[in-house]
């Protein structure tokens, strides 16, 4: 039955689809759909707004219209089924695949360049030191963690930005992921973990000057909340032209 009562309202000319509003949802409610926030079905939402406070864009807000009443019942079933079908789908790794295997290896040494003159790009030597680097795959006791210098980056900027061993990571334990594409709960809670655990020392995000990627800091800042860890954490912006944009320290 439809009544008038507070539900949530969502810009979609504000919101850029970043999905830091979903896991606030305790209801489930809201789900990124082709690239939006959307409110599933009007009886999953109570209309308290706890969502409101994670959207970088305030495109949330709360207003009073007529919808279907508030069902707790409803929110039971579908939180229930919704867990069951990620069960269902969630990859099962069983050593046989090689991004799932940790592997620690030693930086490359600089190619000589006495013998041939190489361009200065191809001359460059990895400063990767460990491997697997996505986030879902890295887990939080992974010993290239334990007191590291932890880099963040979007999965875009290694392509934008034609230096970053050089500039970046340099004797640092490396996670990349797409904060729009990916689950941010999930890297919300993988983050909470390492935080807890790994005694991590400083963490540098480095993100693309596109909307969707500010939301990978917040998602990061939102582990660091939830662990109660404080660790001075930068953040760089990097231009679709492979610039530096900007730099700050969010937490000293």
């Amino acid at each position: 039955m439809k009544v008038m009562r507070k539900i949530i309202q969502i810009d979609e000319e504000l919101c850029d689809g970043c999905g830091l509003c979903v896991p606030s949802c305790a209801e489930g409610s809201l789900e990124i759909v082709d690239g939006k926030a959307k409110v599933v079905a009007d009886n999953l939402c109570d209309g308290l707004g706890a969502c409101l406070g994670e959207c970088p864009n305030d495109a949330l807000r709360i207003i009073e219209r007529e919808a279907e009443e508030f069902d707790e019942e409803a929110v039971e079933e579908y939180l229930a089924a919704k867990e069951k079908n990620k069960a269902k789908q969630a990859p099962v790794f069983t050593g046989g695949c090689p991004s799932a295997g940790i592997q620690h290896f030693a930086a490359a040494k600089p190619a000589d360049q006495t013998a041939k003159p190489v361009p200065p790009v191809a001359a460059q030597a990895s400063a990767l030191t460990h491997w697997p680097i996505q986030i879902h795959l890295v887990p939080p006791t992974a010993p290239f963690l334990q007191g590291a210098d932890l880099l963040v980056l979007a999965d875009c900027v290694p392509v934008a930005f034609p230096t970053l061993h050089r500039d970046f990571l340099q004797s640092k334990a490396v996670m990349m992921g797409c904060p729009k594409l990916d689950d941010a709960q999930s890297y919300i809670q993988k983050f909470e973990q390492i935080f807890r655990v790994a005694g991590i020392k400083s963490i540098t995000t480095v993100v693309m000057e596109v909307p969707c990627c500010s939301g990978l800091p917040m998602i990061v800042k939102k582990g660091l909340e939830v662990a109660g860890a404080d660790i001075p954490m930068d953040e760089v912006v990097i231009s679709t032209r492979g610039e530096i944009l900007n730099r700050e320290r969010l937490i000293n």
